[in-house]
């Protein structure tokens, strides 16, 4: 037996589809919190977060030189993002601490994201530049998404959508605790 679609008065042409609403994203697709200018001092959410509580800041595992990070427009359940403290653009202007720091917090967060949610493997890399795709060019960064055994499915190919299914703040609690103690 099925069922007809139910009108949706107002919200376009009826069709069969039906919407799952996040109105979050829009914050990201206004640019919202992305900095002014290529600065520090041009609000660069990335020097800021650092200010805050781990908590407040979703920060999962602060080092000396590079922190990690839930992403706030996450592709997975469980993105991070390894960042330095210092404000840089360019992979090439990393001091080799920073760049030994940056690769230890990489392996450690795998290490933390296999252990609190299973995950099957990854996608790590970094955006060098805007028109390499950087949301924040001005301060480098590089993505962490745990990926699992089919996960893609039809919601990010055809609806643009991805299903997150669970709360930042609860991811974040989650993967702090299953961080190594290296």
């Amino acid at each position: 037996m099925t069922s007809e679609p139910e009108q949706q008065l107002g919200v376009g042409t009826p069709d069969a589809f039906q919407r799952l609403w996040t109105p979050h994203r829009m914050a990201y697709i206004q640019g919202e919190s992305k900095p002014s200018g290529p600065g520090a001092d041009d609000g660069c959410p990335f020097c800021s977060i650092p200010a805050k509580s781990d908590d407040d800041g979703l920060i999962v595992k602060r080092g000396e030189h590079v922190y990690a990070v839930l992403n706030l427009y996450p592709y997975n359940g469980g993105h991070l993002m390894t960042v330095p403290y210092r404000h840089v653009a360019d992979y090439t202007d990393l001091t080799d601490v920073e760049t030994a720091e940056l690769a230890e917090l990489t392996k450690q967060a795998m290490t933390a994201l296999r252990a609190a949610s299973g995950a099957h493997g990854f996608n790590i890399g970094m955006n060098q530049g805007s028109s390499a795709g950087a949301g924040i060019a001005a301060h480098l960064h590089q993505h962490i998404v745990p990926r699992w055994g089919g996960d893609t499915n039809f919601l990010p190919v055809i609806g643009h959508t991805r299903v997150l299914p669970q709360l930042l703040a609860d991811t974040r609690k989650m993967l702090a605790e299953a961080w190594p103690t290296a």
